[in-house]
């Protein structure tokens, strides 16, 4: 019952018997003072809502009966994971975090690194060994400067080698030695022998504060008489900074006259709904005021946002940046890469523009996130503004699911390309980034320019039996993000909370 949910929210939890703790800041407060802010705004905003019991309205029978139940949690975090929803299979996405500096900062694209990143493969599934190889080396970082390059080979860590148990911790410091291999095909075509053999070689490798343009390359093709844009593009960061910068990029693809865009999205993991959606008008521009995507919010929020203002769950496409005007190419077709790091504000891409233009995806499936989440705090409307000064605990919960102008969503299993497109990165020969003769940005090139040159088989083969197991993202415990920047009424969150 609401009346009974307005006198939790209004209780005072300095009765609660749960011991103090000192968060980041070194203050000492009580678990459960910050376990009110974790159930309070779970109840509020989260997704699955009504699919958790404990986060009913009329869960308790009395205060005490709330008080009593967050006391049962010795941390926040142990009373935020009991609160999702099938953390196994649907909501693999919320997390909390005891420090939310952090947490904007990566939002920012601030990181620490040392520049290389990487992924990790084993030749079979019983393997447990596993090997790095470099994906992409950020510029002016540590792996820049020591000439770390893509498709590196490292089988150790600081001579230990690396293992499905091992990797996250021997790849974590803010120092280490990457012992460097080299991948063996012995003269075959066949997989079944490949093999990584040590060297001596050696790398050391440093980690500082590092902010990453998620702008790694930007060229102009001339493929023919064709002009062929491409942007590989990182991570849908959503700063002003970044979306002023890839508005120019795109307005230095215009003046070139390209009229195809093949857009390399293999490593984003996704970030700022609101960068997808510029990025989605600059590809095209006809669509200005059209919808790009909805949302569905949990049952309550929902129904106060259809009677409110039905407008707010509509995402349209723009045709300016806080009014600057948008350099838009008018595609009728784009061209986008991926793979099974492809995640969230990526897929939101593909799936929004899907019903427009002709979406080419190359590559293999996506990872499967079509939620989206927001940043709560510890404050009345869980804003960053009047944030509880006593900690700097946070929580990204899944706030809503987006769906396409069609109703499309729930694509848990991944957006994968056409048949004749699916086509994995290879060991044997990952290419150079950029460059015509990469396999996927030649299966692109062969299908704008009818020439057939890209060989599906033979770039894919020894994918066969070689497992991809990871890479250097999963050391953030928030990278494949979808978030929302718009903000939500104060009085719709107050209805919520109290009606």
């Amino acid at each position: 019952m609401r009346h009974l949910k307005t006198l939790i929210l209004l209780f005072i939890v300095s009765s609660f018997t749960v011991g103090c703790f000192e968060d980041n800041d070194d203050t000492q407060i009580s678990a459960s003072q910050i376990n009110d802010f974790v159930w309070k705004g779970m109840n509020t905003f989260y997704l699955y809502k009504d699919d958790v019991p404990d986060l009913a309205n009329d869960r308790f029978s009395s205060n005490g009966d709330y008080a009593n139940y967050l006391n049962t949690f010795s941390t926040p975090d142990d009373l935020f994971n009991s609160l999702k929803y099938q953390p196994e299979t649907v909501d693999r996405f919320s997390w909390i975090v005891s420090d939310y500096i952090a947490l904007e900062q990566l939002f920012s694209g601030i990181i620490t690194s040392n520049g290389m990143e990487f992924g990790t493969f084993r030749f079979s599934s019983t393997d447990t060994n596993i090997y790095g190889y470099v994906r992409y080396v950020l510029p002016n970082t540590s792996a820049a400067s020591q000439g770390v390059k893509r498709g590196d080979i490292f089988y150790a860590v600081n001579g230990t080698q690396l293992t499905l148990d091992n990797w996250r911790t021997l790849l974590s410091p803010e120092n280490y030695i990457i012992n460097i291999g080299n991948y063996t095909d012995n003269g075959t075509p066949e997989t079944t022998d490949d093999s990584v053999t040590n060297t001596s070689e050696t790398i050391a490798l440093s980690k500082a504060q590092y902010t990453e343009n998620p702008v790694l390359l930007s060229k102009t093709l001339d493929i023919g008489s064709t002009k062929v844009a491409y942007l590989m593009y990182n991570g849908f960061t959503g700063t002003d900074q970044f979306n002023a910068e890839l508005n120019d990029i795109f307005g230095a693809f215009k003046s070139a006259n390209a009229t195809e865009l093949v857009l390399d999205l293999r490593y984003n993991p996704g970030g700022s709904v609101n960068t997808a959606i510029l990025l989605s008008s600059m590809i095209t521009g006809q669509f200005t005021g059209d919808v790009f995507s909805t949302e569905q919010w949990n049952a309550e929020f929902q129904e106060a946002f259809e009677n409110e203002n039905p407008e707010l769950l509509i995402n349209r496409f723009v045709n300016n940046n806080d009014g600057a005007a948008l350099n838009s190419l008018n595609l009728s077709r784009v061209f986008i890469l991926t793979t099974r790091s492809s995640a969230s504000a990526s897929e939101l891409v593909i799936n929004s523009l899907s019903p427009y233009i002709d979406v080419v995806q190359i590559g293999t499936t996506t990872t499967g996130k079509y939620q989206a989440s927001r940043t709560l705090y510890d404050s009345p409307n869980f804003s960053r503004s009047g944030a509880n000064p006593s900690h700097t605990y946070a929580m990204q919960p899944l706030i809503f699911k987006s769906l396409n102008v069609n109703g499309v969503t729930d694509y848990f299993d991944g957006l994968s390309p056409d048949q004749n497109n699916i086509l994995g990165e290879s060991i044997r020969n990952l290419g150079v980034l950029g460059d015509e003769n990469e396999p996927l940005l030649a299966r692109a090139i062969s299908i704008i320019d009818g020439s057939g040159r890209s060989s599906i088989t033979t770039s894919s083969k020894s994918e066969n039996l070689i497992k991809f197991t990871g890479n250097s993202k999963d050391l953030l415990p928030f990278s494949n993000e979808m978030y929302i920047d718009k903000d939500i009424p104060d009085h719709l969150i107050k209805r919520i909370l109290f009606e």
